[in-house]
């Protein structure tokens, strides 16, 4: 989910003369922070934030959840980076990002991943609440220490715990329009919670051989196909069955059609993929993994259609 660049052996601390030198290392730095990741997690908390506002947000607090969620899920991403610089150099999925391809030295990326933190709070707290301010340092402080140095690395049930911090915005965003979170917010966020072990259930099928390489017990590389076959099942169906408990809790028409359909068809390339697994055909997870993101997509914006109308 990272853009990978090429192999550049300059340190960031020799002064850069090249254009070309310059903008390949504006594009490591953006590369640490996984733009395609904090864009879906804008995805999520826009049509959240209209739905709490019914309709469209104050505009200094649209820009300031848009800027401060954007530079916390960027400086999330490139402390993880650093954390995990030991072993992204042993996955052939990221050995080439910035830190395994030594286009940037560790200490820069440390600087760079905790300014864009602190600079992301100040936004929040200046122009939110407390509540949405909270949140987000306690989801950066989450994903980076709780996740990524420890539950990653110790538990096949990393993706399951780490999930809150995927979901997070969605509270975030509605915390930062009303200054609470009511039973929808919590239903929104389970949705996105419980869609993230099938999303990323499929991605670690993918890569098992580049987690087993690195030790990283993900849930494919420890347990058999038939346990990971089994929560991509569950954790789908729960993921639907979210979604419609959302819909009497102040949700219209279009979104409840919308998480009917979609729902209907994540879970049948959910059960695609077990069927095949089980009869020992050849699978391409990706499939399921790239259709999550659909899924997850197209029902924000019927949350976001049913907030303007």
């Amino acid at each position: 989910m990272i853009t990978e660049r090429p192999v550049h052996r300059r340190s960031p601390g020799v002064a850069e003369h090249a254009p070309r030198d310059r903008i390949a290392l504006l594009r490591a730095y953006l590369a640490l922070t996984k733009p395609q990741i904090v864009e879906l997690l804008l995805v999520t908390t826009v049509p959240t934030m209209m739905l709490a506002a019914g309709g469209w947000p104050d505009p200094v607090t649209f820009a300031a959840v848009l800027v401060g969620g954007g530079l916390a899920g960027g400086g999330a991403s490139v402390l993880n980076c650093y954390i995990d610089r030991d072993i992204d150099q042993l996955m052939r999925r990221t050995k080439r990002r910035p830190l395994p391809a030594n286009q940037l030295t560790p200490r820069a990326v440390l600087i760079f991943g905790l300014t864009l933190s602190v600079v992301s709070l100040v936004v929040m707290a200046l122009l939110t609440n407390w509540l949405a301010t909270v949140l987000t340092a306690a989801s950066i402080f989450y994903y980076d220490v709780i996740y990524t140095m420890w539950l990653k690395r110790r538990t096949p049930a990393n993706t399951f715990w780490g999930g809150a911090c995927g979901a997070a915005p969605v509270v975030i965003g509605w915390a930062a329009v009303t200054g609470s979170i009511p039973p929808l917010a919590w239903a929104l966020f389970a949705v996105v919670f419980f869609w993230q072990m099938p999303h990323f259930y499929a991605l670690a099928v993918k890569y098992k051989d580049d987690y087993a390489r690195a030790g990283i017990p993900m849930l494919p590389v420890v347990r058999s196909m038939s346990r990971v076959n089994f929560e991509i099942l569950v954790y789908t169906v729960l993921t639907v069955v979210a979604s419609l408990a959302a819909w009497p809790l102040g949700l219209g028409p279009i979104y409840g059609v919308t998480a009917i359909v979609m729902g209907l068809v994540f879970l049948a390339e959910a059960i695609r993929l077990v069927v095949k697994t089980r009869a020992g055909d050849t699978v391409n997870p990706m499939r399921l993994f790239h259709l999550s993101i659909t899924y997850l997509t197209v029902v924000f914006m019927a949350i976001a259609v049913d907030a303007l109308i």
